[in-house]
């Protein structure tokens, strides 16, 4: 999907297919790093490795717990669109197919196993 800058009209401006792809280099990147068990550092993400266990960060804040047989999702405090990116990489990657957060009416939920649930920060999925 291209994106436009929408520069009229005072509303946000929408992603460019730049930044788009730029997103997810980087996410692709973080996925790397979790599997390889190797620490990453770009721009406002990070992956380091505690006990087996990959540690993803979001400026700064946590947003995701990933070991052999787990991952737990945190919103890291803020429930924005590049977190949300975020997780739903790591969940392409390290959970079943179609399990994906998402939002609706302002809230995020979850769908897993089959399931759509209320988003909580700490949902550990294994």
């Amino acid at each position: 999907m291209l994106y436009t800058m929408d520069i009229g009209g005072g509303n946000d401006p929408k992603p460019t297919l730049l930044t788009q792809l730029m997103t997810r280099k980087i996410e692709i990147e973080m996925n790397r790093a979790v599997q390889s068990g190797k620490d990453f550092c770009k721009a406002n993400t990070t992956v380091h490795h505690h006990e087996g266990v990959a540690i993803v960060r979001l400026h700064g804040s946590k947003i995701a717990e990933v070991g052999d047989d787990f991952i737990t999702l945190f919103d890291g405090g803020y429930q924005s669109n590049t977190t949300k990116s975020r997780l739903n990489a790591l969940m392409e990657e390290f959970c079943s197919p179609g399990e994906r957060v998402f939002q609706k009416a302002f809230q995020w939920f979850i769908k897993v196993n089959g399931m759509t649930i209320p988003f909580q920060s700490g949902m550990k999925l294994s």
